[in-house]
């Protein structure tokens, strides 16, 4: 007898597992950067209309192919496109997933790192930014630190995805989603109190529109696609444990809200506290690393608020790294009948030695830039492309009448009471959003240059 397979324990449980999903790295760690790289507030403005326009029905379309399958990517797009190609489609989902957690992985490694010092210290002493900066390069390039640091995260997530979806990934999430907000809601008061944080305010919230370039709008684009986990099999697994009488419009606006408010959130307690020391907003992926620690170190309190911060960063690495995986593990569950200890163990093996690549290229492996290489592929290239898989199979494959009739399950008469919210989702999800992603895609290879 085929073994029934695992869903959420209650509505609450997939909301905050979701949130998880889409609030880690994504908001807390790449939002900050990417938003002081372009420009602040109007990156932020063209990040939302992305998040409306785009990033919604995505997200949406997504849980609906996993619910209605009760399948892994790879299996649910074979399910509705009925064809090698679309289980191809799905596969690279799945691909693209596991491809994220592998320089994810990098970047959660250093937050365990900046943990464990903050633990005993390490990061209040420094007395420039340029040491800052200096330590920062230094254990990034050191083998022994990066790999350690990866290892011991790497070991952290597995815990997590071992018991599997509802005694690890929904009753972790659980915990750790209303933790990482408390802290983070802290870390943006204590912010605001400082001296100067209104310019950081000013920087966030008042756009420059001459700021807008194809490049900003191809940003942020990603940035939406980040900020909900789409593209990379995830929701769309998430999705499958999911029963037909679970509201999808209704829970998918919590998780986009809560998702959007932690980015914002984790912009005012970055950019009030960088503003407030007159440092530059532009520093890159190693905001964070290369600029902090000298805050941290010059501040009162300076020790817990890094404990806290470093604490708050490796808990977002933690619900990314997750729900990149998930995926993977899904596929070997569903597809190779694997026990899920199995799956799990040989999921994170293969991550964890791809990442070593990756971390290996900030230092030894310099030369071969294998880290740049995943990223970009990834968050110009792959996660665009899933996305749009994913509207073309609801409204072009599947039909908008086929998919309508089973997203109706669970709403009551939503669709009848307000047939705007149809019209709307059907228009974005048909015709806008995939042309969007196509046109953003085609300048991301250079077309229209």
């Amino acid at each position: 007898m085929e073994k029934k397979r695992e869903q959420w324990k209650s509505r609450i449980g997939f909301i905050w597992a979701a949130v998880g999903s889409a609030v880690g790295l994504g908001s807390i760690w790449r939002f900050p950067y990417v938003v002081g790289e372009n420009g602040g507030a109007t990156f932020i403005f063209l990040y939302l209309i992305c998040l409306f326009l785009i990033g919604f029905p995505v997200l949406i379309s997504e849980l609906l192919i996993g619910r209605h399958t009760q399948l892994n990517p790879t299996g649910a797009y074979k399910k509705l496109g009925r064809t090698k190609t679309w289980k191809g489609v799905g596969t690279v989902t799945v691909v693209t997933g596991f491809l994220v957690s592998t320089f994810y992985g990098v970047i959660a490694g250093w937050t365990f790192g900046y943990l464990i010092e903050a633990i005993f210290g390490g990061l209040t002493h420094f007395e420039s930014a340029a040491a800052v900066k200096a330590h920062f390069l230094k254990v990034s390039a050191s083998p022994f630190w990066s790999l350690g640091s990866l290892f011991g995260f790497m070991v952290c997530a597995g815990l997590f995805l071992y018991t599997g979806v509802r005694k690890g990934i929904e009753r972790g999430n659980k915990i750790l989603m209303p933790l990482l907000f408390i802290m983070l809601l802290g870390l943006a008061i204590k912010g605001l109190t400082m001296p100067r944080s209104s310019e950081g305010i000013r920087f966030l919230f008042l756009p420059d529109w001459s700021l807008i370039s194809p490049k900003s709008v191809l940003m942020a684009l990603g940035q939406a696609f980040f900020a909900l986990s789409l593209g990379q099999g995830t929701m769309v697994t998430y999705g499958s444990y999911l029963t037909e009488k679970e509201n999808l419009p209704s829970t998918c606006i919590p998780i986009t809200i809560f998702g959007t408010c932690v980015s914002l959130l984790a912009g005012v307690a970055i950019f009030s506290i960088v503003f407030s020391f007159g440092m530059a907003p532009s520093s890159g992926m190693s905001l964070m690393f290369e600029t902090l620690p000298i805050i941290f170190s010059q501040m009162s309190g300076g020790y817990f608020l890094a404990l806290i911060f470093f604490l708050l960063l490796f808990l977002a690495g933690l619900t990314s790294q997750i729900s990149a995986l998930e995926p993977l593990i899904a596929y070997l569950i569903d597809q190779k009948k694997w026990k899920r200890h199995r799956a799990v163990f040989v999921t994170l093996c293969s991550s964890f030695l791809i990442a070593i690549i990756c971390a290996l290229s900030f230092g030894p492996l310099k030369s071969f830039p294998i880290f740049d290489i995943i990223e970009f592929l990834c968050v110009n290239i792959l996660i665009p492309l899933g996305g749009l898989a994913a509207v073309i199979m609801i409204g072009w494959r599947w039909g908008l009448k086929n998919a309508f009739r089973d997203l109706a399950e669970g709403t009551g008469n939503l669709f009848e009471r307000y047939p705007i919210i149809r019209s709307y989702l059907g228009f974005m999800i048909k015709y806008l959003a995939p042309l969007i992603i196509l046109v953003v895609l085609l300048d991301a290879l250079g077309v229209f240059r």
